[in-house]
């Protein structure tokens, strides 16, 4: 798995690839953990080159999600495909994370907000 970061105004762009599961789903926790000690407010997870994802990785997104939750800061998660979507689909987790279909509307969705 590749994480790599980005900025679009004040929004952080967690850019996902490879396969998120037991052995590395931790190193996007560990990634944001530090994102919040540093205050950052607006957050997407772009999952659009996670070709896998395993209860581990779904955890980790739950995780994150309350995390931000209750500091107040905003999550978006983008382009869950293929069998990543039906992962989160078949957990039933679709109602707790708040699911854009692409960065441009995770990003008009945060925009709101600000």
């Amino acid at each position: 798995m590749e994480i790599k970061l980005r900025r679009y105004s004040s929004i952080y762009i967690v850019d996902i690839s490879g396969e998120m599961d037991m052995y590395n789903a931790g190193d996007v926790k560990k990634v944001i953990n530090v994102m919040i000690r540093k205050n950052i407010q607006y957050y997407i997870i772009n999952l659009e080159y996670v070709g896998y994802i395993d209860s581990s990785g779904i955890g980790a997104l739950i995780y994150i999600h309350s995390q931000l939750k209750k500091r107040n800061m905003v999550l978006r998660i983008v382009n869950v495909k293929g069998t990543v979507k039906k992962v989160i689909e078949l957990t039933k987790i679709t109602g707790y994370l708040q699911i854009a279909q692409s960065l441009e509307d995770g990003i008009a969705q945060i925009k709101e907000l600000l």
